[in-house]
């Protein structure tokens, strides 16, 4: 069995004064995908990332983004779009090291390079490449945008198209990745905050909320169409496919949390056949009461002959596992 997670935790310095360290320790996962670590490496907190070893890219905005991922093993092989990465173990230091991409960075993504957006790995002790992306949050067209309905000044759309520009510039490079991880031999798994959900049972309040971005049609368009049963599996859904949710943030104001009036909006993406290998998803609201971010790890169980990285049962059979760990309301 393969645990595989993949947490925004806004902020790994906070994240550890609420209890991300006793989670990660206790957890039992084998690899963890982080995105908004928002910490240069100078500033991390001793211990970040417990007894795993890390592949790191920060990116060069002070207190904003980074993304990591974090594995039993050594991996394999890192990738970033910048060209470099910080490495290291539980006995050895980060350490800046080559991380060249082996597919060209798709005509827009440039901008992005050296934002702390995106990270690959190649899993040593099983054929899966693992992608970890912390996707633009956006904002509203400028035709959708009311200043009595907004906390922020209004940009003229300036956000959206970023995003927009953004997401149509990473298909591109979403394609490439997934076949040259393909040639390969190895499945693959993108991972991260993609800031959209995707259909109706994605959001709790979807009614009022199809002017919001983050649920724009345009949006929820561009992520179906990265998905199909011949690229990209949406793997929580597909092992609870009837279900409101299980939704991974909510707002820290109010009674979000309380009411589960949340957003799905963290994702596990991956190759049909390692999608079939899935057997269990959980999202961990809490760890021991507290909330960890705004949102919430979750948590996939993959079925996987480590050699072959086929279903370790031949069929990748769903669990009745149930959608949440921890209690309902922080204590």
């Amino acid at each position: 069995m393969l645990r595989i997670a993949t947490a925004n935790v806004n902020g790994i310095r906070a994240a550890h004064r609420r209890g991300f360290g006793d989670w990660l320790a206790g957890r039992g996962c084998d690899v963890v995908a982080l995105q908004e670590v928002r910490a240069q490496a100078a500033v991390l907190p001793e211990g970040a990332f417990g007894d795993f070893h890390v592949a790191l890219e920060t990116g060069s905005l002070p207190g904003r983004n980074g993304v990591a991922v974090l594995t039993r093993e050594p991996p394999a092989a890192v990738r970033t779009w910048s060209g470099t990465a910080l490495v290291g173990g539980p006995s050895a230091p980060l350490q800046e090291v080559p991380a060249p991409d082996h597919v060209a960075l798709a005509r827009g993504l440039g901008p992005f390079a050296h934002q702390g957006r995106y990270l690959e790995v190649d899993l040593a002790d099983a054929p899966v490449t693992i992608a970890c992306l912390y996707l633009p949050k956006g904002g509203l067209p400028a035709h959708l945008q009311r200043p009595e309905r907004m906390r922020e000044a209004p940009d003229g759309g300036a956000k959206y198209t970023r995003k927009m520009g953004f997401m149509a510039a990473f298909s591109r490079y979403l394609t490439r990745t997934r076949r040259a991880a393909a040639a390969q031999g190895r499945e693959f798994l993108l991972m991260g905050d993609l800031n959209i959900a995707h259909t109706e049972r994605d959001l709790a309040a979807w009614r009022r909320n199809q002017q919001t971005d983050g649920f724009l049609p345009e949006e929820r368009e561009w992520l179906g169409a990265q998905l199909s049963s011949r690229t990209l599996v949406d793997v929580v859904r597909r092992l609870h496919p009837d279900t409101a949710g299980p939704y991974s943030w909510w707002s820290w104001l109010g009674q979000s949390f309380a009411n589960d009036a949340g957003w799905r909006i963290d994702y596990h993406l991956a190759t049909p056949r390692l999608a079939r290998a899935a057997v269990r998803a959980e999202v961990d609201r809490d760890h021991l009461g507290v909330r960890l971010s705004d949102h919430s790890p979750v948590v996939v169980d993959y079925a996987l002959d480590r050699g072959t990285g086929v279903a370790a049962d031949g069929r990748g059979r769903a669990s009745a596992a149930p959608l949440t760990r921890g209690s309902a309301t922080p204590s």
